[in-house]
Protein backbone atom coordinates (compact mmCIF):
# COMPACT_ATOMS: atom_id res chain seq x y z
CA UNK A 1 0.00 0.00 0.00
CA UNK A 2 1.38 3.45 -0.97
CA UNK A 3 1.48 6.33 1.72
CA UNK A 4 -0.89 8.58 -0.57
CA UNK A 5 -3.23 5.21 -0.29
CA UNK A 6 -2.39 5.02 3.46
CA UNK A 7 -3.24 8.32 4.10
CA UNK A 8 -6.57 8.63 2.45
CA UNK A 9 -7.99 5.66 3.76
CA UNK A 10 -7.40 7.55 7.30
CA UNK A 11 -8.63 10.44 6.10
CA UNK A 12 -11.91 8.63 4.92
CA UNK A 13 -11.93 6.54 8.46
CA UNK A 14 -11.49 9.64 10.45
CA UNK A 15 -14.46 11.42 8.71
CA UNK A 16 -16.64 8.24 9.19
CA UNK A 17 -15.71 8.67 13.06
CA UNK A 18 -16.53 12.49 13.29
CA UNK A 19 -19.75 11.94 11.42
CA UNK A 20 -20.94 9.07 13.89
CA UNK A 21 -23.02 9.70 16.70
CA UNK A 22 -22.55 5.84 17.71
CA UNK A 23 -19.28 4.02 16.87
CA UNK A 24 -18.85 0.64 18.40
CA UNK A 25 -15.31 -1.54 18.08
CA UNK A 26 -14.99 -4.94 17.78
CA UNK A 27 -11.47 -6.54 18.33
CA UNK A 28 -10.01 -9.70 17.41
CA UNK A 29 -6.42 -11.39 18.24
CA UNK A 30 -4.73 -8.96 15.60
CA UNK A 31 -5.30 -6.38 18.18
CA UNK A 32 -3.02 -8.28 20.46
CA UNK A 33 0.08 -9.74 18.33
CA UNK A 34 2.12 -6.65 18.95
CA UNK A 35 1.85 -7.62 22.77
CA UNK A 36 3.19 -10.81 22.11
CA UNK A 37 0.16 -12.79 22.20
CA UNK A 38 -0.24 -15.48 19.67
CA UNK A 39 -3.08 -15.58 17.42
CA UNK A 40 -4.35 -18.85 15.97
CA UNK A 41 -3.96 -18.43 12.38
CA UNK A 42 -0.73 -16.67 11.65
CA UNK A 43 1.58 -18.92 9.50
CA UNK A 44 4.28 -20.28 12.00
CA UNK A 45 3.27 -18.68 15.32
CA UNK A 46 -0.64 -19.66 14.99
CA UNK A 47 -2.05 -21.54 18.09
CA UNK A 48 -3.89 -23.77 15.41
CA UNK A 49 -0.17 -24.95 14.31
CA UNK A 50 0.59 -25.63 17.80
CA UNK A 51 -2.69 -27.73 18.70
CA UNK A 52 -5.70 -28.52 16.98
CA UNK A 53 -8.24 -26.57 18.48
CA UNK A 54 -11.51 -28.94 18.35
CA UNK A 55 -9.14 -31.35 20.08
CA UNK A 56 -7.74 -29.53 23.50
CA UNK A 57 -9.59 -26.31 23.70
CA UNK A 58 -12.56 -27.72 24.31
CA UNK A 59 -14.95 -28.60 27.31
CA UNK A 60 -14.43 -32.11 26.70
CA UNK A 61 -10.85 -32.09 26.89
CA UNK A 62 -11.05 -30.28 30.13
CA UNK A 63 -13.86 -32.61 31.61
CA UNK A 64 -12.00 -36.02 30.07
CA UNK A 65 -8.30 -35.14 29.63
CA UNK A 66 -7.01 -31.99 31.82
CA UNK A 67 -3.80 -32.97 31.34
CA UNK A 68 -3.63 -31.89 28.43
CA UNK A 69 -5.94 -28.58 28.38
CA UNK A 70 -3.87 -27.22 31.31
CA UNK A 71 -0.44 -28.29 29.32
CA UNK A 72 -1.64 -26.23 26.44
CA UNK A 73 -2.99 -23.26 28.40
CA UNK A 74 -0.14 -22.74 30.63
CA UNK A 75 2.34 -21.53 28.24
CA UNK A 76 -0.58 -19.65 26.40
CA UNK A 77 -1.44 -17.71 29.89
CA UNK A 78 1.99 -16.81 30.79
CA UNK A 79 2.27 -14.98 27.66
CA UNK A 80 -0.86 -13.25 28.42
CA UNK A 81 0.56 -12.33 31.95
CA UNK A 82 3.87 -11.13 30.81
CA UNK A 83 1.92 -9.16 28.06
CA UNK A 84 1.11 -5.45 28.24
CA UNK A 85 -1.39 -3.62 26.44
CA UNK A 86 0.14 -1.72 22.88
CA UNK A 87 -0.61 1.17 21.57
CA UNK A 88 -3.67 0.26 20.11
CA UNK A 89 -5.28 -0.90 22.99
CA UNK A 90 -4.10 2.50 24.34
CA UNK A 91 -5.43 4.41 21.91
CA UNK A 92 -8.89 2.84 22.01
CA UNK A 93 -9.24 3.38 25.54
CA UNK A 94 -8.71 7.33 24.88
CA UNK A 95 -11.06 7.15 22.38
CA UNK A 96 -13.50 4.98 24.30
CA UNK A 97 -12.76 8.21 27.45
CA UNK A 98 -13.33 11.09 24.45
CA UNK A 99 -16.92 9.20 23.49
CA UNK A 100 -15.55 8.88 20.40
CA UNK A 101 -16.32 5.30 20.55
CA UNK A 102 -19.85 3.69 22.42
CA UNK A 103 -18.69 0.31 23.01
CA UNK A 104 -15.44 -1.88 22.57
CA UNK A 105 -16.50 -5.73 22.09
CA UNK A 106 -13.72 -8.19 21.81
CA UNK A 107 -13.45 -11.91 21.11
CA UNK A 108 -10.02 -11.84 23.44
CA UNK A 109 -9.44 -13.38 26.14
CA UNK A 110 -6.38 -11.45 27.76
CA UNK A 111 -7.97 -8.44 29.49
CA UNK A 112 -5.79 -6.06 28.11
CA UNK A 113 -8.32 -3.46 26.83
CA UNK A 114 -9.14 -3.20 30.41
CA UNK A 115 -5.64 -2.80 31.74
CA UNK A 116 -5.22 -0.08 28.97
CA UNK A 117 -7.86 1.29 30.22
CA UNK A 118 -10.99 0.71 28.86
CA UNK A 119 -14.35 0.29 31.06
CA UNK A 120 -17.22 -1.98 30.72
CA UNK A 121 -15.23 -4.07 28.05
CA UNK A 122 -17.72 -6.60 26.13
CA UNK A 123 -15.52 -10.08 26.86
CA UNK A 124 -17.45 -12.28 24.56
CA UNK A 125 -15.67 -15.59 24.96
CA UNK A 126 -14.39 -14.50 28.46
CA UNK A 127 -11.54 -13.29 30.79
CA UNK A 128 -8.84 -16.01 31.37
CA UNK A 129 -7.49 -14.47 34.44
CA UNK A 130 -10.88 -15.29 36.02
CA UNK A 131 -11.92 -18.92 36.86
CA UNK A 132 -15.10 -20.85 37.68
CA UNK A 133 -16.22 -23.78 39.23
CA UNK A 134 -18.51 -26.28 37.13
CA UNK A 135 -20.08 -27.03 40.40
CA UNK A 136 -21.46 -23.75 40.67
CA UNK A 137 -19.64 -22.47 43.79
CA UNK A 138 -19.19 -19.01 43.63
CA UNK A 139 -15.55 -18.12 43.02
CA UNK A 140 -13.56 -14.79 44.45
CA UNK A 141 -13.52 -12.51 41.03
CA UNK A 142 -9.73 -11.63 41.42
CA UNK A 143 -6.75 -12.17 39.59
CA UNK A 144 -4.90 -14.53 41.99
CA UNK A 145 -5.78 -17.67 41.12
CA UNK A 146 -4.62 -16.66 37.71
CA UNK A 147 -1.37 -15.39 38.87
CA UNK A 148 -0.57 -18.64 40.94
CA UNK A 149 -1.28 -21.01 38.24
CA UNK A 150 0.94 -19.12 35.98
CA UNK A 151 4.09 -18.69 38.27
CA UNK A 152 3.06 -22.90 39.10
CA UNK A 153 1.32 -24.74 36.53
CA UNK A 154 -0.81 -26.33 38.67
CA UNK A 155 -4.27 -26.22 37.52
CA UNK A 156 -6.41 -24.38 40.57
CA UNK A 157 -9.11 -26.51 43.30
CA UNK A 158 -12.48 -25.38 43.87
CA UNK A 159 -12.05 -25.43 47.75
CA UNK A 160 -15.47 -26.07 48.25
CA UNK A 161 -15.68 -29.23 45.99
CA UNK A 162 -12.17 -29.84 45.48
CA UNK A 163 -13.18 -30.07 41.69
CA UNK A 164 -10.45 -28.21 39.26
CA UNK A 165 -11.38 -24.88 38.64
CA UNK A 166 -12.12 -23.70 34.82
CA UNK A 167 -10.64 -20.59 33.19
CA UNK A 168 -13.88 -18.50 32.51
CA UNK A 169 -13.41 -18.21 28.94
CA UNK A 170 -15.42 -19.71 25.64
CA UNK A 171 -14.27 -23.48 25.31
CA UNK A 172 -15.51 -25.32 21.76
CA UNK A 173 -18.96 -26.82 22.62
CA UNK A 174 -20.19 -24.04 24.72
CA UNK A 175 -22.31 -21.20 24.51
CA UNK A 176 -21.18 -17.91 24.73
CA UNK A 177 -22.10 -15.60 27.84
CA UNK A 178 -25.78 -14.77 27.59
CA UNK A 179 -25.70 -11.39 28.90
CA UNK A 180 -22.31 -9.93 26.58
CA UNK A 181 -23.56 -11.86 23.87
CA UNK A 182 -26.82 -9.67 24.17
CA UNK A 183 -25.16 -6.65 24.77
CA UNK A 184 -23.08 -7.19 21.97
CA UNK A 185 -26.00 -7.85 19.02
CA UNK A 186 -27.94 -4.49 20.44
CA UNK A 187 -24.43 -2.43 20.10
CA UNK A 188 -24.31 -3.71 16.51
CA UNK A 189 -28.67 -2.95 15.73
CA UNK A 190 -27.65 0.42 16.91
CA UNK A 191 -24.53 1.59 15.94
CA UNK A 192 -23.80 4.22 13.29
CA UNK A 193 -20.48 3.06 12.59
CA UNK A 194 -18.63 -0.25 13.24
CA UNK A 195 -14.95 -0.37 13.53
CA UNK A 196 -13.52 -4.11 13.11
CA UNK A 197 -10.09 -4.17 14.16
CA UNK A 198 -7.27 -7.52 14.07
CA UNK A 199 -10.25 -9.90 13.46
CA UNK A 200 -10.53 -12.37 10.54
CA UNK A 201 -14.03 -11.95 10.94
CA UNK A 202 -14.37 -16.47 10.62
CA UNK A 203 -15.44 -17.32 14.08
CA UNK A 204 -18.71 -17.11 15.00
CA UNK A 205 -21.16 -16.22 16.54
CA UNK A 206 -19.14 -13.12 16.73
CA UNK A 207 -18.17 -12.75 12.47
CA UNK A 208 -21.93 -11.84 12.92
CA UNK A 209 -21.97 -8.92 14.50
CA UNK A 210 -20.86 -6.52 11.29
CA UNK A 211 -24.08 -7.76 9.39
CA UNK A 212 -26.11 -6.60 11.75
CA UNK A 213 -24.71 -3.13 11.91
CA UNK A 214 -24.70 -3.55 8.04
CA UNK A 215 -28.60 -4.29 8.23
CA UNK A 216 -29.23 -1.33 10.05
CA UNK A 217 -27.12 0.83 7.17
CA UNK A 218 -23.85 1.28 9.41
CA UNK A 219 -21.09 2.16 8.04
CA UNK A 220 -17.80 0.10 8.90
CA UNK A 221 -14.55 0.26 8.71
CA UNK A 222 -12.14 -2.73 8.79
CA UNK A 223 -8.55 -2.63 10.15
CA UNK A 224 -6.92 -6.05 9.77
CA UNK A 225 -3.13 -7.21 7.94
CA UNK A 226 -5.67 -9.99 6.30
CA UNK A 227 -8.53 -10.27 4.10
CA UNK A 228 -11.69 -10.60 5.60
CA UNK A 229 -15.11 -12.45 4.07
CA UNK A 230 -16.91 -9.06 4.58
CA UNK A 231 -14.29 -6.48 3.34
CA UNK A 232 -16.26 -5.76 -0.35
CA UNK A 233 -19.25 -4.47 2.03
CA UNK A 234 -16.90 -2.34 4.22
CA UNK A 235 -16.49 1.77 3.53
CA UNK A 236 -13.38 1.62 4.23
CA UNK A 237 -9.98 -1.67 4.61
CA UNK A 238 -7.00 -1.10 5.66
CA UNK A 239 -4.09 -3.93 5.71
CA UNK A 240 -2.06 -2.36 7.80
CA UNK A 241 -0.36 -2.55 11.37
CA UNK A 242 -2.90 -1.42 14.08
CA UNK A 243 -0.93 0.06 16.25
CA UNK A 244 0.27 2.67 13.38
CA UNK A 245 -3.26 2.83 12.04
CA UNK A 246 -5.14 4.00 14.84
CA UNK A 247 -2.47 6.04 16.32
CA UNK A 248 -2.42 7.92 13.21
CA UNK A 249 -6.24 7.76 13.24
CA UNK A 250 -6.22 9.37 16.52
CA UNK A 251 -3.62 11.72 16.07
CA UNK A 252 -6.55 12.97 13.31
CA UNK A 253 -8.78 13.15 15.89
CA UNK A 254 -6.45 15.26 18.26
CA UNK A 255 -6.23 12.55 20.39
CA UNK A 256 -2.35 11.43 20.91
Amino acid sequence: MSIDSFESKINTAVNLIKSSNNTIVLTGAGISTPSGIPDFRSAGSGLWEIADPMDIISLTTFLQNPVSFFSWLHPFAKKIQQANPNAAHQMLAKLKAEKQITHIITQNIDDLHATAGSIEVIELHGNVKYWECLSGHPIEKNKTIFSNYCESGKPPICPKCSRMLKPAIVLFEEALPKQAWEEAVNAAKQCQLMIVIGSSLVVGPANELPYLALQNRAKLIIITLSDTPIDTYADVVIHEDVETTLSEIGKSLGIQ
